[in-house]
């Protein structure tokens, strides 16, 4: 099984190169086996063209200790590990410092829902976290990092699975799905829907989109009586 998970958490911390939205070592990629209480993660600061498989690392999901592999677990491990311990539903979480996504991030902005393609995935605008406080910050970066994430979506009642994905004030994007697959999906599509939100906004400062269609995109594609795609 860990096998199986480590191919693909690899590929899909490949896939972020591939689909051009990180550069040098700037993300990373985990994935959970929930009935084994463990988590494979990105390897820190290893390059993605170096890497194999192997290279993954894997860490315990309540002590964070690391019980396999021969590298350091991404230094952003903490943050994952924060929200896979507090929403169950979540299977992969991706991390990137995608431009488009971290100005808004940097902004302190939340992404807004403009348009179609953003209500195919969200059903909503994509929230901006509070910045971290200096002793968050000094404390323990990473795992507050994640408590702020966690805080954010609690107090305002968020569905995790509805809005895959959140901005850290100053920081920068990080997404989730049912798998490490699905994580990698909604931070490129996160990425490509601020850049369109950034265009959108110069030409129009007060562009919207009636509550009615954004829910129509969004239930076609994930309701209970979802109709767009397949069936297999």
């Amino acid at each position: 099984m860990l096998k199986d998970l480590k191919k693909q958490v690899y590929e899909a911390n490949l896939e972020l190169i591939h689909r051009g939205i990180v550069i040098y070592t700037w993300g990373n990629v985990s994935s959970i086996d929930r009935k084994m209480g463990l988590v494979v993660i990105k390897p820190s600061g290893l390059n993605y063209n170096d890497m194999q498989p192997d290279d993954m690392v894997v860490v315990d999901l309540i002590t964070g200790e690391k019980v396999e592999g021969k590298w350091n677990p991404s230094s952003d491990t903490k943050t994952h590990l924060e929200l896979y311990r507090f929403f169950p539903s979540i299977g992969g979480i991706t991390h990137t410092h995608s431009i488009n996504a971290v100005a808004f991030a940097q902004a302190g902005l939340a992404i807004p829902a403009l348009g179609t393609t953003h209500a195919d995935y969200f059903h909503g605008s994509i929230p901006c976290t509070r910045e971290l406080t200096k002793k968050e910050v000094e404390d323990a970066y990473e795992q507050n990092t994640g408590k702020v994430i966690v805080d954010h979506i609690q107090n305002h009642k968020i569905d995790p699975m509805a809005i895959p994905g959140i901005v850290v004030k100053n920081h920068g994007p990080f997404s989730w799905g049912k798998d490490s697959a699905e994580s990698v999906y909604h931070a490129v599509v996160m990425e490509v829907v601020a850049e369109m939100n950034l265009k959108t906004i110069l030409l129009n400062p007060k562009a919207n989109i009636p509550s009615y269609i954004l829910d129509k995109h969004y239930m076609r594609k994930h309701g209970k009586n979802a109709y767009y795609g397949q069936e297999y």
